[in-house]
């Protein structure tokens, strides 16, 4: 067993990193090989725990009381060169980066971090423990102490001969790019790396969730850049990606050229045009929701609104009923699918208004009315667009919306309608929708009656009776917990 060490200063973020790390398999055997550590909220606490517990893999927020998640890291990093480390934060900062790669860590996760995500990212964890002997460290591996460690420091003589001879490297002069993509960074590296080796002598490392490559030769930086420019633009056409280049360096100075491409990368992304981020993160949104999960589609909308909220809050809502406006007409065709009848114009069913939007006050009521809204087209969405959707889980989540209000609907009822069985139907829950049937109808019970808290008039205790729970104290505590406020406060 491998154990887990989490560390966030909020309590409902280390809960929820506690429960996916207990529903963890993994994709080689199948089983769970982790064990929880402990749990830390703060630097110090986490530097007591990593000493006492030595655990394999600690998830830690940057932002903690006390010592900050990268101090603690630098502190122990010396004594536990082959933990894992995986870093969390609310924002991406390039600054952090810069001081977090030197240290070895493994991934920098953005919050919200989906169920999807952490699932991912601990199982390349796992893929990376199981490839070493335990006594081992990762830096056994010349090319893994070089990309994550060595090329950011200054080397001295000996140890790059050492690196130019066990990774049969042809030149004492190198130049390196680092490449940062939008999804799907160890395919698209690949590909960019497999490109480059038509060219030049190429080796290359995937860390942050960024693409860094060495070139081993003696070339001219310029037309190396404009060359490269030239096939990223050809090749990454999918995706959202930036790119640093540094300057050509002799192998113990190479930490120079590393650094020069994470701030052309950092410089890069600044001064990105927003509205073309916010164009990709629209067109993403409007080609992905229903045909993924709830979780990615959900992160997808965080990255969106989370920026133009924090710039501008009257300009953020106008872009807001703009982007809920094309969804309601993607997903409901409310505006597209207009017919006339006798001389006046009708559109199908509209289940809100987004200029609804216009009228929050504050960032907290643009949160509580998002998650309703937006969780009612996901919703939608995943039952519409069946495309990737075995067709009974499309006839149980029919069922499933239009008889969540009763009091007993059981998975045995569902899976009937559906014409499978209970255990099959379970089984496409875990699979296309990575949650369980329970899990699935306590979510669209507890949307629905936050929508009628806020929308109506109506008491706490007949919203619980209006989704299907007939004990209004129950209903209360799994709103709390779900939710993290009671009903009442809704209501307030």
């Amino acid at each position: 067993m491998y154990s887990v060490l989490i560390v966030d200063d909020e309590e409902p973020v280390l809960e929820s990193y506690e429960f996916m790390l207990k529903n963890f398999s993994g994709t080689r055997t199948g089983d769970n090989p982790f064990t929880l550590a402990g749990k830390a909220r703060s630097g110090y606490d986490a530097l007591k725990l990593i000493y006492e517990t030595e655990p394999d893999i600690v998830f830690m927020d940057i932002n903690i009381p006390g010592v900050n998640g990268l101090s603690v890291l630098e502190e122990v990093h010396r004594k536990y060169p082959r933990m894992i480390c995986i870093l969390s934060t609310a924002y991406e900062r390039f600054d952090l980066a810069q001081r977090a790669i030197p240290l070895g860590v493994f991934a920098y996760l953005v919050k919200p971090v989906s169920k999807r995500t952490f699932f991912s990212t601990l199982d390349e964890a796992l893929n990376q423990l199981y490839s070493l002997p335990r006594e081992t460290s990762e830096y056994n591996d010349p090319k893994l102490c070089l990309m994550r460690r060595d090329i950011w420091i200054p080397m001295g003589e000996e140890t790059w001969a050492q690196y130019r001879e066990s990774l049969s490297l042809p030149s004492d002069w190198g130049i390196t790019l680092l490449l940062e993509l939008g999804t799907d960074q160890e395919t698209w590296c690949a590909l960019v790396a497999e490109k480059l080796l038509y060219k030049y002598p190429c080796i290359y490392d995937v860390l942050l969730n960024r693409g860094l490559f060495l070139i081993s030769e003696d070339i001219n930086p310029g037309t190396f850049k404009q060359k490269t420019l030239q096939m990223l633009e050809n090749l990454l056409i999918p995706v959202t990606w930036y790119c640093g280049f540094g300057g050509l360096y002799r192998g113990p100075e190479l930490y120079n050229s590393c650094n020069e491409a994470l701030a052309e990368l950092s410089r890069q992304s600044r001064e990105a045009d927003p509205w073309d981020r916010e164009r990709k993160h629209i067109i993403q949104l409007r080609e992905k929701i229903g045909r993924v999960p709830p979780e990615e589609i959900k992160s997808i909308f965080t990255s969106l609104w989370e920026p133009l909220f924090s710039m501008n809050f009257s300009t953020a809502k106008i872009r807001m009923v703009s982007l809920f406006t094309l969804l309601l007409d993607d997903i409901y065709g409310v505006w597209s699918q207009v017919s006339l009848v006798e001389g006046e114009a009708v559109s199908g069913a509209m289940p809100f208004d987004p200029a609804e939007i216009m009228e929050l006050s504050d960032l907290g009521a643009w949160r509580r009315w998002a998650e309703v809204h937006f969780d009612k087209l996901v919703l939608k969405a995943q039952i519409d667009r069946c495309g990737t959707y075995p067709l009974p889980l499309v006839k149980a989540l029919a069922f499933i919306r239009e008889n969540y209000a009763r009091g007993e609907i059981q998975l045995t009822t569902v899976a009937e309608a559906a014409g499978i069985s209970a255990v099959h139907l379970s089984r496409l829950f875990r699979e296309h929708l990575e949650t369980t049937f329970i899990n699935y109808l306590t979510s669209l019970r507890i949307t629905e009656a936050e929508r009628l808290l806020r929308e109506s008039a109506i008491s706490v205790k007949e919203a619980a009776y209006a989704v299907g729970y007939q004990d209004p104290n129950y209903f209360t505590k799994l709103f709390k917990k779900i939710r993290g406020v009671l009903p009442t406060d809704i209501k307030a």
